[in-house]
């Protein structure tokens, strides 16, 4: 599938993976909540959007990322502080952003999703971040899906080590074991992008069938809801596997600013589609596909920074 791609070295593929979660969801943040036809045309999305175009949030300057970003900020963060998984300090960093706007662009928080806000509430009274997050069948939103690449782009340890942290870190806010079972699935196919696989998709599916094993609900999540959706016609919305899929499909793109714009297009949560497909696409392409207008109009390159430079250490040891 990919066998056509260019060498590309593995600290570009992870600094792409980083800036290119960033990028896509602050491409993403002005077309929030419009349908796919109120949307201007795939080639006419930017980050500065067009002269006339009236943005999903008037309050916040193009550039700025959106929760998205923030928690996966967090993640990473407490990723390179903690390399051996402390559940509980990433937990502490969610509610640090839920509170004061750590990690967040001019710490502040615009917007938290209603399943990820009464997760931390529960944090906040005294639960365990095991038991924080919400997991009826009704609590699958992309809450935990938009935020889990870091755990690819700091992981050194083995598969089953990865979707067990992938599992966790989703049970924070969104404990059902679909939730669960989107992000493992994202990382795995992250991870084999990071690799160049010539079937990162495919072989990650495979992998995590094997490491399920038969007959359990996560297996069974797999099988019966996630996978079979993926052939569904991509709506961009914030069903966790809806996401997942529509992001799929943005990364058939052949570069990484059209999976962005082609995961914008698809409307409604414009910014978690394009966050989510713009890990991967940077991960797939580099960090030197991302188009240098975007990431210099980035905003809070500063806070990024250390952490880019963490990821660096990290994988120069």
């Amino acid at each position: 599938m990919h066998s056509s791609r260019v060498v590309i070295k593995p600290i570009d593929r992870i600094q792409g993976g980083l800036y290119g979660l960033l990028v896509g969801d602050a491409v993403g943040v002005s077309y929030e909540f419009r349908t796919a036809q109120e949307l201007p045309p795939k080639e006419q999305i930017h980050m500065i959007p067009h002269k006339g175009w009236i943005r999903s949030y008037q309050q916040v300057p193009p550039g700025t990322w959106s929760d998205d970003g923030a928690q996966a900020l967090c993640l990473l963060a407490s990723l390179l502080d903690r390399p051996d998984w402390g559940l509980r300090d990433f937990a502490l960093r969610l509610l640090a952003w839920y509170e004061r706007g750590y990690m967040a662009v001019d710490h502040f928080v615009f917007d938290v999703g209603i399943q990820t806000g009464q997760a931390l509430d529960n944090l906040q009274r005294g639960k365990s971040p095991v038991m924080s997050g919400l997991r009826s069948e009704r609590n699958n939103g992309n809450g935990s899906l938009m935020r889990c690449l870091p755990l690819v782009l700091t992981h050194k340890g083995s598969e089953m080590d990865l979707v067990l942290r992938a599992h966790e870190q989703s049970c924070v806010t969104h404990r059902h074991y679909r939730s669960q079972a989107c992000c493992a699935l994202y990382c795995l196919w992250a991870i084999r992008e990071l690799h160049g696989t010539e079937n990162p998709w495919d072989e990650a599916v495979d992998a995590l069938r094997l490491l399920y094993g038969e007959d359990n609900a996560y297996r069974i999540e797999l099988e019966r809801k996630i996978l079979p959706a993926m052939e569904n016609a991509p709506n961009g919305g914030g069903y966790v596997v809806d996401c997942l899929s529509s992001a799929r499909t943005a990364c058939e793109e052949s570069d990484y600013p059209s999976v962005v714009r082609t995961a914008v297009s698809f409307g409604n949560d414009t910014d978690t589609t394009a966050c989510v497909a713009g890990g991967i696409a940077g991960i797939r392409h580099g960090f030197s596909s991302i188009p240098t207008e975007w990431l210099d109009a980035l905003r809070a390159k500063e806070e990024v920074a250390p952490l880019a430079e963490g990821l660096k250490s990290l994988w120069e040891q």
